[in-house]
């Protein structure tokens, strides 16, 4: 049987990611200063020599990668996720790379009723759930899809509000802007491919045992 595949995400998740495995005595060397995106291992701690392989994708690949079955089991933010709308397993949430989606804006929006807004136009790199929120709340809004820079929007009165990730809420402030609103709190997470839960339903599960043994250990490493 070929080996289960995982799709790692590059970028801040990465490191914790690749941690989880290390510490089941994969190497899981993929970003660690080498351009190469796709590895298969063997790891000897394992039964009979047990292989693995692991493509380094871009993180809202992930679940493309995993939905057409190009890896079985991938690791992502539920913000890139629940955004892709893709059709996957998602067992298991991993507990790093916490963060929060938000509505923000002025100062000056504090305290409004945006049930009595019209015409509001809000910013955002989450058209999807950005538009569920306000559709959830019976509000028609303009979403204003962009590519980075949230904060620039309301400044410069491209929007009135954005909805943005936030960790510590550093970036709003420094450009004058408050949170209003918490819409959801996120967290990497595993998915898992309909087929392969399916096929290698042996293989996912003590997958998904192990990683939930090992999740919550201190890392020895630096930077995750």
């Amino acid at each position: 049987m070929n080996p289960l595949t995982v799709a790692l995400p590059k970028g801040r998740l990465l490191k914790p990611a690749a941690e989880l495995f290390r510490r089941q005595g994969w190497r899981c060397d993929l970003g660690n200063g080498s351009r190469q995106l796709l590895t298969t291992e063997t790891n000897d701690t394992a039964d009979a020599g047990q292989q693995m392989r692991f493509l380094l994708v871009k993180p809202a690949d992930v679940p493309v990668y995993v939905e057409y079955g190009a890896a079985d089991v991938g690791i992502v933010g539920q913000d890139v996720l629940w955004e892709s709308g893709r059709d996957v397993y998602e067992p298991l949430p991993l507990g790093f790379g916490r963060c929060r989606l938000v509505l923000a804006g002025d100062p000056s929006q504090q305290g409004r009723d945006f049930c009595l807004a019209t015409g509001l136009r809000v910013a955002t790199k989450f058209p999807r759930l950005t538009q569920a929120y306000f559709q959830k709340r019976g509000l028609s809004v303009e979403v204003i899809p962009l590519a980075g820079s949230i904060e620039l929007a309301p400044l410069v009165d491209l929007a009135d509000v954005l909805v943005d990730l936030v960790q510590t809420g550093r970036t709003l402030r420094e450009n004058g802007l408050v949170e209003l609103e918490e819409i959801v709190t996120c967290q990497a997470t595993l998915i898992v491919n309909r087929v392969s839960h399916r096929l290698r339903l042996a293989e996912i599960r003590r997958l998904l045992a192990n990683l939930e043994k090992t999740k919550d250990m201190p890392s020895d490493r630096s930077g995750t």
